[in-house]
């Protein structure tokens, strides 16, 4: 847990909960997910709040990501979904 308390889900008015959410991103057709990323996440739709330290390691490793993606695409790769996992 981050050590605060639980913020308020401003539409719902319930406090959320500190759970392992997936953080979705598209761009140009391209989409990545990232599973098991914790966030504070609204019990009644699953709305994430990501930390500030959270959202900037997302955004690197969304840059990171994209790079590779679109040139796969530009070459007209077969393969069109990767699973990458660091242990």
């Amino acid at each position: 847990m981050t050590g605060q308390a639980a913020p308020i889900c401003n539409e719902h008015h319930r406090p959320k909960e500190w759970q392992p959410t997936i953080f979705e991103y598209g761009d140009d057709g391209i989409s990545i997910r990232v599973p098991n990323v914790y966030a504070w996440v609204c019990p009644e739709d699953g709305e994430a709040s990501f930390t500030p330290e959270t959202v900037d390691e997302l955004i690197i490793t969304v840059r990171e990501l994209l790079e590779p993606a679109k040139r796969a695409r530009e070459r007209r790769s077969v393969l069109t979904e990767y699973i990458v996992s660091v242990g």
